[in-house]
Order: C-alpha cells, then structure tokens, then sequence
C-alpha cells in the first residue's frame, strides 16, 4: 500500500469520511451476539468473538459464511439472514462503542474546521439508532447508509452523495475504511483513501494490493495525515452532478 512504511503526509482535504464497523465503532460483539442466538436455536455451540471478529465488516453475507459456512445461492441463507438481523435489530447496543479516543479525534477534527461523515453498508434501521447510542447523530449532516442510495459500496455512489452532503469536492475528501471495498469505492470516487488496520481485517485479506494512500494502526493516527487547520469558508461546495460521474 502507498506510504505503508513511510511517515504520514498531510493530505489537502477539507473533509473526512468514515466507514463505520470497524473504523469508527466497534461493532462486533453484537453482531457475534446474535449471530450465536442463530447458533443456538439450531442446537450450535457459539462461536468465539475473535473468530468472527475478521468477518463483521462483511455484512450479513459474510458472518453467515463464517458461522454456517453458506452463501447468498443457498436455499437456507434467506431463512438464516432474517434471523440474524432480527436478533441484531434487537439488541444493536449491548455491546457496541467507538473505538478508543474516537472522541477525541472527532472533537480535534471539528476544531480545525474539517467537515465528516459516515459512509456506510449497514442499513438504515440499524445504522441511525446505533449513531444515536453513541452520540453522534446530531453532530453530522453526512450519514449515507446502504440502502441510501440506489448502489452500495464498492460502488463510488454513496461516497458521492456524502460529499453532497457536506457541500465539498470529492477530492477534497479522505475516506477511512477497514475493508477493500472501502478503499476501491473511495478511489472510484476521486477521494483519498486510509485504511484503519485496528479495524476488521482477515487473515486472507492483502491491504498491501489495495492502493490506498496510506494506513492508520488507531484512530488517532488520523490527525497526523489531516490538515492542521482549514478555513470555515474554504470548502468548494459539490453539486448533485457529481453522482452522475
């Protein structure tokens, strides 16, 4: 990956935008929680969090793969989907937080006059009461879910529509994202791509072959690529044609 041993360079962005499992949240104790309660009705042992841990960036797909070993062609997945989100909608808050010094970050980035967002693949109905949980749904305009817009990630579109949002360019905007599709949807959209290494990845997975701009091992890491400071007035304002690229 560019700059994966080199220092951090400040990038000439105005705006930063965030997946959300796994790059701003932590997510996965809950999403392990009720794919378990799946386990169990169907007489399964549960399954430990570091092993499914790798798989919670994957949606739904990818933490049925994990712990039934099926795919989207099989004739059980429907039945096994359902019942995951389900017990997920029910208990989306147990566990789940921001990372540490999220916060911080957070705070430090509004103070230098950056805009920031939430891209993410997670559905509306579990993604707002998560952001409320955790105190961040007043703090941006950008939150683009999964169903938000008619393509999701890997597709540029969401990440189009948030710099809409926050009334930039998209090349004025980093995206930060644990996943490929994170950095693949970024690159399509114009933007600068970090990735959160803390974040979810797999054994399988070769962020090295990814193309990003460089690689954060915590939050706080961020600061160190971000500008030090950004004009309130400074930010070219990005019209909805920009979805259309």
């Amino acid at each position: 990956m560019a700059n994966r041993l080199a220092p951090p360079a400040r990038l000439n962005v105005r705006a930063v935008l965030f997946d959300l499992d796994g790059t701003l949240a932590d997510t996965a104790g809950d999403l392990a929680g009720a794919l378990n309660r799946v386990r169990a009705d169907r007489s399964l042992p549960p399954m430990p969090l570091d092993v499914l841990r790798p798989h919670a960036s994957h949606g739904a797909r990818g933490m049925l793969g994990a712990a039934f070993g099926v795919g989207h062609e099989s004739p059980e997945f429907v039945n096994l989907r359902d019942a995951f989100l389900d017990y997920y909608a029910a208990a989306l808050c147990e566990k789940t937080q921001l990372f540490e010094d999220a916060e911080k970050v957070l705070t430090e980035i509004e103070r230098r006059g950056l805009r920031w967002g939430i891209v993410t693949n997670k559905a509306t109905r579990f993604t707002l009461p998560i952001l409320e949980w955790l105190a961040l749904s007043t703090r941006t305009v950008a939150v683009i879910c999964g169903d938000t817009t008619a393509n999701a990630k890997p597709h540029p579109e969401p990440l189009l529509a948030a710099a809409v949002a926050l009334k930039v360019d998209p090349s004025d905007c980093v995206y930060v994202g644990d996943a490929e599709r994170d950095i693949v949807a970024g690159r399509a959209a114009g933007m600068k791509t970090l990735i959160a290494s803390y974040g979810y990845l797999g054994v399988d997975d070769t962020p090295e072959d990814w193309a990003a701009d460089g690689v954060i091992h915590s939050l706080p890491e961020l600061l160190d690529w971000l500008p030090e400071t950004v004009t309130s007035n400074a930010a070219r304002r990005a019209t909805p044609d920009m979805l259309l690229r």
